[in-house]
């Protein structure tokens, strides 16, 4: 066995996460959907959104059939939604096009949707036992310390160098090894502080050997991220209900129920922001931008009660400055719209798939209405006078 591997299992079998949830089976299904789930995601927050997927939708029958929305809200809140609706895209596929069971060859399963070498390969040794190497993140990171790997990690002639390495080291236990491989990265040789003390591979690593942990892989420079202002109607009506808005299945939390938006100089969608304050100060101006964007587009006669303070989003490529608007609706009705308005009341507001930043102005309207509540519900102590 190439020594690399050998270190690697030996170090895996007294130290790996054998308790993952995922790591207790090899069905193909439960590792692909884990598998999605942590691109780009950490395990601890994978964990209570992967048990509770799949007490909803064990099989690649149940996600296929499922309606949109009751994935996208078993996937509120872990983020990039994309995945999401791959992830159902490819249940269908699964179930028309391979008799309900994932493909067993790497050229045919990377051709479903959001699946790609890395995620497939993984599948396909774990559940299936063949010889595949993966190359995400926890695993790059080890090969380019390993081997003091100098360049871009993405540049397309690194990238063809790791998957040639990775191909290359691992071993028939394949299944086992990129386990091990991935724990490592996770645990070890970790991106900000590596614990090359406490690494199986600290005798191999040239980078350790060339005082380099710190400096590989090589950083990209990350351009500044542009801005986008935008302001969200949080409207109530006379019943106490708050207006949704489903967007589009393209685009940014694509197919999610969000808060209604406008921008503010008037438009109905997110703009550049000019500079740090301007268009998000609370002004006169502002308020009737935004009630007659809100009246045109939804035909509702409005009395902005509130502009709470401004919130940020991160976003791959640029930070979202939101304000959340609060409403009282005083007359009109909802008006047609390509993209589906609708009623809700809060709890059932808070069941729908719905983005990071409108669930928690929602569940902080919730937990003021109950306060509120409570507080009216508490009789006021009597005072004798003596």
């Amino acid at each position: 066995m190439i020594p690399l591997a050998e270190m690697l299992l030996d170090w895996y079998a007294r130290h790996g996460r054998h308790d993952l949830p995922w790591r207790q089976t090899r069905d193909s299904y439960r590792l692909w959907l884990a598998e999605i789930m942590l691109q780009q995601t950490q395990v601890d927050s994978v964990k209570p959104y992967y048990g509770r997927f799949l007490e909803v939708l064990p099989n690649w029958q149940a996600l296929a059939e499922a309606p949109l929305d009751q994935v996208l809200a078993l996937w509120s809140g872990l983020g990039y939604y994309a995945r999401a609706r791959n992830a159902q895209r490819a249940a269908q596929e699964v179930v028309t096009r391979h008799a309900g069971h994932f493909p067993d060859t790497l050229d045919a399963a990377i051709t479903l949707p959001g699946v790609g070498r890395s995620t497939a390969a993984a599948v396909l040794a774990s559940a299936f036992g063949q010889k595949h190497a993966i190359l995400d993140a926890n695993a790059r990171r080890v090969l380019i310390r390993s081997h003091a790997i100098d360049a871009d990690p993405r540049a397309t002639a690194t990238q063809h160098r790791l998957w040639s390495l990775a191909s290359a080291l691992t071993p028939h236990d394949a299944h086992s090894y990129n386990q091990a491989i991935q724990d490592l990265g996770a645990m070890i040789c970790t991106p900000r502080q590596p614990r090359c003390r406490a690494c199986p591979l600290a005798g191999l690593c040239m980078a350790r050997a060339q005082g380099r942990s710190h400096d590989l892989p090589v950083a990209r420079v990350k351009a500044a991220k542009p801005e986008r202002c935008v302001c969200f109607l949080l409207a109530r009506d006379a019943d106490g209900r708050v207006l949704l808005e489903k967007r589009p299945e393209t685009g940014i939390w694509g197919g999610l129920w969000c808060l209604p938006e406008a921008a503010p100089g008037g438009g109905e969608h997110p703009v550049l922001c000019p500079d740090a304050a301007y268009p998000l100060q609370d002004t006169s101006v502002l308020r009737q931008s935004l009630r007659a964007v809100w009246a045109r587009r939804l035909a509702l006669h409005l009395e902005l009660t509130m502009l709470e303070e401004e919130q940020r989003h991160a976003f791959t490529h640029f930070q979202l400055r939101f304000r959340c608007v609060h409403a009282r609706v005083l007359g009109g009705a909802v008006a047609d719209s390509a993209v589906p308005l609708r009623w809700h009341d809060p709890a059932e507001a808070l069941a729908q798939g719905l983005p990071t930043p409108m669930r928690r102005i929602l569940e902080r309207m919730v937990k003021a209405a109950d306060s509120s509540r409570v507080t009216r519900l508490i009789p006021r102590r009597r005072v004798r006078v003596i």
